[in-house]
């Protein structure tokens, strides 16, 4: 008869099936908390800048299309064929002709660059529509019929100096 050798353990311990299921949830968690809180983004009513911006109006359009950042999509959806007036690596433009009215489609490869030209367009002021990576520049009559077909938001950019009619 031979005697038997103890059998020798290895150095790592292997998780026993009781502490699995909390590893799994403890994963779980830090993969969804960071969707959470970037879709909760609360609104501070304050620009990409911290400075003031007017309140928006949000909905998706009533087709539940939301317009991707592309000049040529976007203007298909507003029907027109664009003209690209700019093609730059920080952004791209058309210009839109319809019979209702000239308009501006303008799209960029980072939302940084799109939040940057909106700084920069406070200055003039006025009421832009804006989705993920674009921004159209239109009369303000017409906002909502493309907010409807875009989806997006109607943003006001404050203008700088005197309000009109006023002091």
């Amino acid at each position: 008869m031979s005697q038997q050798q103890p059998t020798a353990r290895s150095p790592r311990r292997t998780p026993s099936l009781a502490h699995r299921p909390r590893a799994l949830a403890a994963a779980g968690a830090l993969i969804v908390l960071p969707l959470v809180t970037a879709c909760a983004g609360g609104d501070d009513g304050k620009g990409a800048a911290g400075g003031k911006a007017a309140a928006s109006v949000t909905a998706a359009p009533a087709a539940g299309v939301v317009a991707p950042a592309k000049v040529e999509v976007i203007a298909g959806l507003t029907g027109c064929k664009a003209k690209i007036r700019i093609d730059a690596d920080e952004l791209r433009q058309g210009l839109c002709h319809t019979k209702k009215a000239d308009y501006l489609i303008t799209t960029f490869p980072e939302e940084k660059f799109k939040e940057t030209w909106l700084e920069e367009a406070r200055v003039y002021g006025g009421k832009y529509l804006v989705g993920t990576r674009w921004v159209v520049s239109v009369k303000p009559a017409l906002l909502e019929s493309f907010r409807a077909k875009l989806g997006g938001t109607i943003r006001e950019l404050r203008g700088i100096g005197p309000k009109p009619g006023g002091r």
